[in-house]
């Protein structure tokens, strides 16, 4: 199966530059010259990797990376001409796989390419480490979420809030302490945000999500774990987890 790549950058001639190349090189490749085109086209067309330039007109490539993340744990290589360490360290913080400062060699942008996806195959089939709590299975690595042997459909933002929560067993976890695990301290998202993450994750893990015992709030606090039994994180042969 042809690995496909979407290419988001607003230069024209770099874009076709580089889907020349990377279909000699046997990817499959799309394009996307905006924010909200990159966003409509990864929707449609599912890669399997993205090369991202940071500076887009109106929705920049951090936003745009910001928005990726919150539905997929795809690979994200970002290129820009901006060389300062607080950028790199920045791109790191909010995912991003690798970092690529421009000009940069052909060659290079295909060594990089073809290292994250190895490393990302490399990461599905290692030993995993899985956590147990009542009737959820967690698999921190593959990040996959069983209830009673069922997986769960959670999105990556979803998978974060519920392991935040797990890997603190049962300690109260605050707001703030929340929305920087989610989303880091460099973008601004207020509670609001939160809690309807809080309500989207209830509505796939209780039984009755108006009245949760799973994800329990602490009025003016935060959120906790409810009572049960958790289980410390255990390493699999990397199978299915089980419940």
């Amino acid at each position: 199966m042809t690995t496909r790549v979407l290419i988001v950058d607003d230069d024209e001639s770099l874009r076709s530059v580089l889907t020349q190349f990377l279909e000699r090189e046997g990817y499959g490749v799309c394009s996307a010259a905006t924010g909200p085109e990159a966003l409509r086209t990864f929707y449609s067309e599912r890669p399997q990797a993205v090369i991202l330039d940071l500076m887009l007109p109106g929705m920049d490539g951090w936003e745009v990376c910001a928005r990726l993340r919150e539905l997929s744990d795809v690979p994200i290589i970002m290129l820009s001409a901006r060389t300062a360490q607080t950028d790199k360290l920045r791109g790191f913080r909010m995912g991003v796989d690798d970092y690529i400062s421009k000009p940069f060699s052909l060659a290079e942008l295909a060594a990089r390419l073809q290292a994250v996806l190895v490393r990302t195959e490399r990461t599905r089939r290692e030993p995993r480490t899985t956590w147990a709590w009542q009737d959820l299975a967690v698999d921190v690595d593959r990040r996959q979420v069983r209830r009673a042997g069922q997986v769960l459909d959670l999105t990556p933002t979803e998978f974060r809030l519920l392991l935040a929560l797990i890997q603190r067993q049962g300690a109260l976890v605050s707001e703030d302490e929340l929305r920087e695990e989610l989303w880091g301290r460099e973008r601004a998202v207020d509670a609001s945000a939160l809690r309807r993450y809080i309500w989207l994750l209830r509505r796939k893990l209780e039984e009755d999500p108006a009245h949760p015992r799973r994800v329990v709030a602490v009025r003016g606090e935060g959120y906790r774990l409810g009572t049960g039994p958790l289980a410390p994180p255990l390493e699999d042969s990397g199978g299915d987890p089980q419940p």
